[in-house]
């Protein structure tokens, strides 16, 4: 129903972030990341998912697209409600999200808080088996092909990417132009950087 937010920022508590436009305050629940880029007083845009339940409307708000993305992923795991959705998006950073996915590192995505062994386990099961890497994806591995030419960390980063919904096809044209030494965590967030300028 709302696709984005765009405001002034008139209140900040923890996990909350109010955005007044056109007269209305909005209640949007937020992760620590995305309150790092706020602040009151100044204007912002938050990318927004409605959760509505029988008890109540709540809206959630995220600083970048592919925070909402990875959290509609997240949330779409069975057992992991919006509020657990939130914790994980606290404790990692999409990119983070993204690599503990698409490398199985259980322990990291249990660095959030309410999330145990047995979650991080459904959570990285779900999302590499229900996520849709597209045609373009070796279905006995599971995996994105590589570029051709890619080296160094390319190829897991563009692995990792794929968990956020992109395809080699969408990402190849950005990493190619990074120095593909990089570490894969800074050749993500360098990518999405430059998507989010195209």
């Amino acid at each position: 129903m709302y696709y984005s937010v765009r405001g002034e920022v008139i209140n900040l508590g923890p996990g909350v972030a109010v955005i007044e436009c056109g007269g209305v305050g909005y209640k949007c629940f937020t992760t620590t990341n995305t309150q790092k880029n706020l602040s009151i007083g100044t204007e912002a845009k938050l990318y927004t998912y409605l959760s509505v339940r029988e008890d109540a409307m709540e809206l959630f708000g995220f600083y970048t697209e592919e925070e909402k993305n990875a959290y509609m992923n997240l949330i779409g795991v069975s057992g992991v409600g919006p509020k657990v959705g939130l914790a994980i998006l606290s404790a990692l950073t999409p990119a983070q999200v993204s690599m503990a996915v698409a490398s199985g590192d259980i322990k990291t995505i249990t660095l959030a808080q309410g999330v145990g062994k047995k979650l991080a386990q459904r959570i990285v099961l779900e999302l590499k088996d229900k996520f849709n890497f597209g045609s373009d994806v070796d279905v006995s591995t599971g995996k994105a092909p590589v570029a051709m030419g890619s080296v160094g960390n390319v190829p897991k980063a563009i692995e990792a990417l794929s968990v956020l919904g992109y395809s080699s096809a969408d990402v190849t044209p950005f990493i190619s132009t990074l120095d593909p030494e990089m570490p894969v965590e800074k050749l993500i967030g360098e990518t999405l950087k430059l998507m989010g300028r195209k």
